[in-house]
């Protein structure tokens, strides 16, 4: 249960954590993908993929090719995530012709591939997989791909994370696949905290918007209480602005007006339950802050064009992921 850290009017206030909100919302699934131990001369081409896949050198180094942009240099204990998209190549050199990641893989054991001659160099990799009409709202603010050094600010966590992880990696314990499994998206938060912290101020979206003090403050209350019912005066109060001054601050960085990207997470809330619960339409109504079930309908049909009741019924065949800004 969240500590209760503040009061706002008349009702308690429990700041809430977007970035975790988000995560549970999306159901995300980080999952431990096979090992990789090279050596030698080596190249390897990884086809497309949907999602986010999140790689950390254990030992070694290699080079990050994708296409259209930069190669990165990766030393032991950097850490990488790659947003679905372009095939991407891991090389110990950029000349050399890769090979396809299909047969290396496939021959995996005990969840290490090997390639090359030796064992230089190891990577440990995960993916995050969520459901498709909600990733939108966690894969769409992230670049194609985050890097940050073993020796960033963030290295310390990372180092032990990693030892925890070939710790586990090495030996047959019970539960092993959900430790690591957690320790894989202990990692993947990390690198967002780094993204987060690096990201310019041309960077837009309530990711970005998190590490501004005062819409990111707004963005906390939003989350710990959507039911409120909040109005441009009282969001701009939280943040301690004027109201023009918060409405034009907070659409220029989230990319949304705030009573929209309220709206729009009451309706993120609301498909997740229509989803994955039995409540009735007008206990999801009530429980969002919504006096009647025709007034949550004709909200939520705006959004996804859809009524609660065609969504419930299509959840399992959804149609493009909904309420991207």
């Amino acid at each position: 249960m969240r500590e209760r850290l503040s009061f706002f009017f008349d009702r308690p206030i429990m700041l809430s954590d977007p970035l975790s909100d988000v995560f549970r919302l999306l159901d995300a699934r980080s999952l431990m993908s096979v090992s990789l131990v090279t050596g030698g001369d080596w190249a390897i081409r990884f086809s497309a993929f949907e999602g986010i896949k999140f790689n950390a050198v254990a030992r070694g180094a290699c080079w990050l090719a994708i296409e259209g942009l930069e190669p990165i240099r990766l030393e032991t204990g950097d850490c990488f995530l790659l947003r679905g998209g372009s095939p991407f190549v891991l090389a110990s050199a950029l000349d050399l012709p890769p090979d396809a990641s299909g047969p290396i893989f496939a021959r995996a054991q005990d969840g290490v591939a090997r390639h090359g001659a030796g064992n230089d160099t190891f990577v440990i990799g995960g993916r995050l997989e969520a459901d498709a009409s909600d990733a939108s709202l966690l894969f769409d603010v992230l670049p194609p791909v985050i890097h940050f050094r073993g020796q960033s600010d963030h290295a310390e966590a990372v180092r032990w994370l990693l030892t925890r992880l070939a710790s586990e990696l090495a030996e047959a314990r019970p539960g092993k696949s959900l430790v690591c499994a957690d320790l894989m998206q202990m990692m993947l938060i990390e690198a967002l905290r780094a993204q987060l912290a690096a990201s310019g101020d041309a960077a837009i979206g309530w990711f970005a918007a998190l590490r501004d003090r005062h819409i990111g403050a707004v963005l906390q209350r939003i989350h710990a209480d959507p039911s409120h019912p909040w109005t441009l005066d009282s969001l701009a109060a939280a943040a301690g602005m004027s109201r023009s001054s918060f409405a034009a601050r907070f659409k220029g960085t989230v990319g949304l007006a705030p009573i929209d990207y309220l709206l729009r997470w009451r309706v993120r809330l609301a498909s997740k339950r229509l989803r994955a619960s039995k409540d009735s339409v007008s206990s999801i109504a009530l429980s969002l802050g919504y006096e009647s079930e025709s007034g949550f309908s004709t909200a939520f049909k705006r959004i996804t064009t859809q009524s609660p009741v065609q969504y419930r019924k299509s959840a399992h065949h959804p149609a493009e992921p909904i309420l991207a800004p």
